[in-house]
């Protein structure tokens, strides 16, 4: 979902009068939030993590041939290679995009912010429950995760098994943690505004 567009300029801005500009700023910040915190993306950071242990996977299946001397390994071993990092990058790639994302999301925020000193739209962007479901079904991969990296490495018969279980864990894992920050940071951002005295442009 496209963003809005950031606010005018204070000598372009043509709003009939304050209420006007309330509303345009509060459908801005509704969209706003949709593009940060939505269930969308967090559904979308579920996805990436399932991209990523795809990937994962495929990287660690060449162990399994490792000193075997199967002649099938010399063929599939790097075919499985390179469909692993055909999914690992894309992975890494939709991660930092989504950080920029979430960057871009505050530096408009805050823009539509600036407009006015009203701040009952702001306190609308704390979305306890929204935060509230990014924090809980975050955790689900961080246990996971941390339940998969150390009982799956300790209980592994072989060297495919332990390399696959800690990677699989760590992957996981780092998928929840960005989940449980992203709702703290947008917590902790919605409370800085809020708490921040910030003087309103006029409106032409």
């Amino acid at each position: 979902m496209p963003l809005p567009p950031p606010p005018p300029p204070a000598h372009l801005a043509t709003w009939p009068d304050r209420a006007a500009l309330l509303a345009d700023r509060s459908r801005a910040l509704q969209a706003l939030q949709g593009g940060g915190l939505g269930l969308g993306r967090l559904v979308l950071l579920w996805l990436t993590g399932v991209l990523a242990l795809f990937g994962w996977v495929m990287l660690c299946m060449p162990l399994l041939w490792l000193g075997s001397g199967d002649v099938m390994g010399f063929v599939l071993g790097p075919v499985c290679a390179l469909l692993g990092l055909a999914a690992l990058v894309p992975a890494v790639i939709i991660v930092v995009r989504g950080a920029r994302n979430d960057r871009r999301v505050r530096e408009l925020s805050e823009e539509w912010i600036e407009l006015d000193e009203e701040r009952q739209s702001v306190r609308a962007l704390r979305s306890p429950g929204l935060s509230l479901a990014w924090l809980l079904l975050s955790l689900v991969p961080c246990i996971g995760g941390l339940w998969i990296s150390f009982g799956g490495t300790h209980a592994a018969n072989n060297r495919y098994e332990a390399v696959l279980a800690l990677g699989a864990g760590t992957l996981l894992w780092v998928t929840g943690l960005l989940g449980v920050a992203k709702a703290n940071g947008h917590r902790q951002w919605v409370l800085g505004m809020l708490g921040n005295s910030r003087t309103s442009r006029p409106v032409h």
